[in-house]
């Protein structure tokens, strides 16, 4: 009897831990041979649209996922720089043209739902784009799509955007490493 016990509290405690990690999706459109950027390359980062779930709006969404690939690609290279607000790709390739960049980095925000997660079980799911463009010729030479959902046990206090930040970044190292190296998928 105080074995089954045992085990039953083994199970559930795997349970539990599984239910709190979170998870990620990476799927990668690789267009060229690596690496696809270089460190002395001069790098804009547009502003994505904010994301909405339902009614909900989430005001600076966009700004926040351009700054989370800002403390990325600062990590490889001296100049990367963020627009202000959000501009269409058009637009945003014409801005970064017109400034001298060498490289686009066009994110867009697919699917933005934050939840009480802690009280309600229902998880965060972020769903983002990010195209890497070279700007002289408008050509994609990189596009990745991250998806992340947050376990059910979260505490409190977390948010879409903390999603992010560790499949982005293993996505903008690879940009400046071998195809040895390309990230295919992570959970």
């Amino acid at each position: 009897l105080n074995c089954l016990r045992a085990i039953a509290l083994v199970i559930a405690a795997m349970m539990a831990i599984i239910g709190c990690a979170d998870s990620h999706n990476v799927i990668r459109h690789r267009k060229i041979a690596n690496p696809v950027l270089l460190p002395e390359q001069k790098i804009y980062i547009s502003v994505s649209r904010d994301g909405v779930y339902g009614d909900e709006a989430y005001p600076g969404s966009g700004l926040t996922l351009s700054q989370i690939l800002l403390s990325s690609f600062v990590k490889h290279v001296r100049r990367v720089d963020v627009g202000d607000i959000y501009q269409p790709y058009i637009e945003a390739l014409e801005t970064a043209r017109l400034k001298g960049y060498d490289i686009l980095i066009f994110p867009t925000i697919l699917h933005w739902e934050n939840h009480a997660t802690e009280w309600n079980g229902v998880p965060d799911k972020v769903k983002v784009k990010v195209d890497v463009v070279r700007v002289d010729k408008d050509a994609l030479l990189d596009s990745v799509i991250v998806e992340g959902k947050s376990g059910l046990a979260t505490f409190g206090g977390d948010y879409p955007q903390d999603l992010l930040p560790a499949p982005l970044e293993r996505f903008v190292s690879s940009l400046f490493q071998s195809a040895n190296s390309a990230v295919q998928r992570t959970d």
